[in-house]
């Protein structure tokens, strides 16, 4: 299966959206006397990545892991029956002037069958992988937000911004201090241990890897040999 960062883009900008939402409304809310009394004050402003998150966590690993070896058997069939059609191709392209006219249409309409049932197959395996690894990204990112905004609160942050989609994100360059990517991580695993799990995270985008989807994409069907 390819890798499918739609799911994981669509979850942070609800986060971001949610979380900005929550941080500006808490800023509106300070007693207008007191920020006049203080004078100017900073804006605290964080910048994380949310992909790179969800998939760092030892509970993101861990169900990452167990997406890869759940499809791992459906990918060795696909790759089968794709290595099969592919060997009934080069045998159709080799021996094609020597078959007669109803041996190559046979030949010629088997492979025909297998293509349409290695597509089917694989669109099906598709399918299913991405809704089961869309379960493990919203269930994640679900506690994920509770978690950023605990942290941004105790550590006085006005705003986190998400860069996970370069594409669309506002933000051009910040400082390594403004990213709490590792730090967001971190603060997950501690509230959300994982039996087994190593004591410590990895930091975000280090060797964080998710599952690919089954990659016996089927090819496009050989041309059948012409008559002699």
């Amino acid at each position: 299966m390819s890798t499918s960062r739609t799911h994981i883009i669509a979850l942070s900008f609800a986060m971001g959206a949610a979380l900005s939402t929550a941080m500006l409304g808490q800023a509106a809310a300070a007693p207008a006397t007191s920020a006049a009394n203080a004078g100017p004050v900073a804006t605290k402003i964080g910048v994380v990545h949310i992909q790179d998150a969800i998939v760092a966590t030892e509970e993101g690993k861990k169900e990452f892991d167990a997406l890869q070896q759940k499809f791992s058997p459906k990918q060795a069939e696909l790759k089968t029956l794709n290595d099969d059609v592919e060997n009934m191709k080069k045998q159709l392209q080799a021996q094609g002037d020597k078959l007669n006219e109803d041996e190559r249409a046979t030949r010629t309409k088997t492979i025909a069958d297998k293509q349409k049932t290695l597509q089917r197959n694989y669109e099906d395996a598709q399918a299913e992988f991405q809704q089961a690894e869309q379960e493990v990204v919203n269930r994640i990112g679900g506690k994920m937000l509770k978690v950023l905004e605990k942290y941004a609160k105790n550590n006085g942050y006005s705003i986190v911004l998400d860069v996970s989609n370069p594409q669309t994100s506002p933000v051009l360059w910040a400082t390594q201090g403004t990213v709490i990517t590792k730090e967001l991580v971190d603060a997950y695993n501690l509230e959300n241990p994982v039996s087994g799990s190593a004591p410590a995270a990895k930091p975000a985008g280090a060797g964080a890897t998710r599952p690919a989807a089954p990659a016996a994409k089927p090819a496009a069907p050989a041309a059948t040999p012409k008559k002699p």
